[in-house]
């Protein structure tokens, strides 16, 4: 294939992308973003699969068909709950290829065994060289925190955080290690005279072992980063990785010097971390304090983790019948979604509802918190499936000041985003973070499946609220109750 022709292909893959991102910064264009990204990627593989760097199709096709029916069967099965753990998945697999890609660059180049070869000295050797390590080392950190967070989504790791005794000095001295490790790789890979060569009797490549030492302790930092980190924060722990992905699929690609590699890796890398800053506004943390500790760990005033007041109060338990009479009387109602939602499934009775109510000259709407889910936009993407209108579904913002004139307020399977603790007890971990007030609203009905706290592990006094009334049970069989209920009014 023509030079020409590849770089315009490259070029148009690389508009596609940035519609593509354009698109899925809003719920009524995220289909026309899709489409845009998924057209965008056919291009990049067919031309990348033409171009001269392809010389062999024996292994580049069994790949490509392997990985595009995995992926289909993937998308056509995993359910919305299990969504979170695929997209970490996802990013642990980018992580792989850009230390796989990075070791296996490293020596296709003309470093030689053991320094017996002559070295290509010159700057371009050497920021050659800096590619690799630094593109190893993002890879690495992406590779191990996403598995870890893959666990701690399923539920096969504890989203407890995990506090080592001094962990940021055990984080610093990882740090200046990988900082050292890169000057050793540097000078051996560019003189070709590497002191841990002669540790082994045939020879390896003057860099390797400083590299693959820093690949393990790059893997150590993500493994400790990420358990060090709480349940509450995952959301943002997802939208940091896909960041980290980003990073590494673009180290990958000035490694390759593949530009459209490059490109589409600094767009997710970008896009990723503005997404993570935008979230951390939202729960009024930093983003340093997030990936260098846990939700929990000493987030309240007044210090000790598990220090917040314990909630006083008697539970007031209703049945599905009285909720649904409490939403017919209604005249503003508000449906507030959480991963307990998710979980059960519940969007499609709940648009349902909806219906009913509108058609009855009810004003109803969405609350949804940034960080509702276990994933950036979860929510969002579970009412779009259920064909929830786009125009009553609100940000935080644009909904918080209106809770003081609703009847009612529906609290599905949310917890810590509706937890007025954050605003009145200092001792709380969670206090400062923004969370929705449907305490304020003349009734507030919470739907769970008992009076476990949250993901992130602290009690919530709403429930005790004199205002607040508590629907136990499965989110679904609770709400599909309400919506029978409803229907025979």
């Amino acid at each position: 294939m023509p030079q020409t022709i590849l770089t315009v292909s490259y070029l148009l893959a690389s508009m596609l992308f940035i519609l593509s991102l354009g698109g899925l910064s809003t719920q009524e264009t995220a289909r026309r973003g899709n489409l845009y990204g998924a057209i965008g990627i056919l291009i990049a593989v067919i031309v990348t699969s033409f171009s001269p760097v392809v010389k062999d199709f024996s292994l580049l096709m069994p790949a490509v068909v392997v990985g595009t029916i995995i992926g289909a069967m993937l998308a056509a099965r995993v359910a919305m709950t299990s969504m979170p753990e695929l997209v970490a998945v996802l990013h642990s697999f980018v992580g792989l290829a850009a230390v796989l890609v990075g070791i296996g660059n490293f020596l296709q180049a003309p470093h030689g065994v053991g320094g017996s070869h002559e070295i290509a000295a010159g700057a371009m050797t050497v920021i050659h060289d800096v590619e690799i390590f630094v593109g190893v080392f993002i890879g690495a950190v992406t590779l191990s925190g996403s598995i870890m967070a893959f666990g701690k989504l399923r539920g096969s790791i504890s989203g407890n955080p995990l506090m080592l005794p001094g962990r940021h000095w055990l984080n610093l001295s990882m740090m200046v290690a990988t900082l050292w490790l890169g000057f050793l790789f540097v000078q051996s890979a560019s003189t070709g005279v590497d002191p841990f060569a002669d540790m082994f009797a045939n020879g390896v490549a003057p860099g390797l072992i400083p590299l693959l030492v820093m690949t393990a302790i790059a893997i150590a930092i993500g493994v400790h980063l990420v358990m060090a980190i709480g349940g509450a924060d995952m959301p943002v722990v997802v939208s940091m990785l896909n960041s980290y992905s980003g990073w590494a699929a673009a180290a990958a690609g000035f490694m390759l010097a593949n530009d459209l590699l490059i490109v589409t890796g600094a767009l997710v890398g970008s896009s990723g971390a503005i997404l993570s800053y935008i979230m951390c506004r939202a729960m009024n943390r930093s983003f340093i304090s997030v990936i260098l500790g846990g939700f929990g760990t000493g987030g309240g005033k007044a210090a000790a983790p598990g220090a917040a007041k314990a909630p006083a109060g008697e539970v007031v338990s209703v049945e599905a019948v009285e909720v649904a009479e409490m939403l017919s009387s209604a005249k503003s109602v508000i449906f507030v979604p959480g991963y307990g939602m998710a979980v059960a499934q519940a969007q499609h009775p709940i648009r349902e509802i909806t219906d009913i109510l509108r058609k009855s000259g009810v004003k109803v709407r969405f609350a949804i918190h940034p960080v509702a889910g276990r994933l950036p936009g979860h929510m969002n993407v579970l009412l779009a499936e259920a064909n929830v209108p786009y125009d009553i579904v609100f940000e935080m913002d644009e909904v918080n000041e209106d809770f003081p004139a609703t009847d009612v307020v529906i609290v599905v399977g949310a917890n810590d985003v509706v937890n007025p603790a954050a605003q009145t007890d200092e001792s709380s971990p969670i206090y400062g973070m923004p969370v929705l007030e449907v305490w304020k609203a003349k009734t507030c009905v919470v739907l769970k499946r008992g009076m476990a706290s949250g993901y992130a592990g602290v009690d919530n006094p709403l429930f005790y609220n004199s205002n607040t009334s508590m629907l136990f049970g499965d989110a679904k069989k609770s709400i599909d109750a309400v919506l029978t209920a409803l229907r025979s009014h």
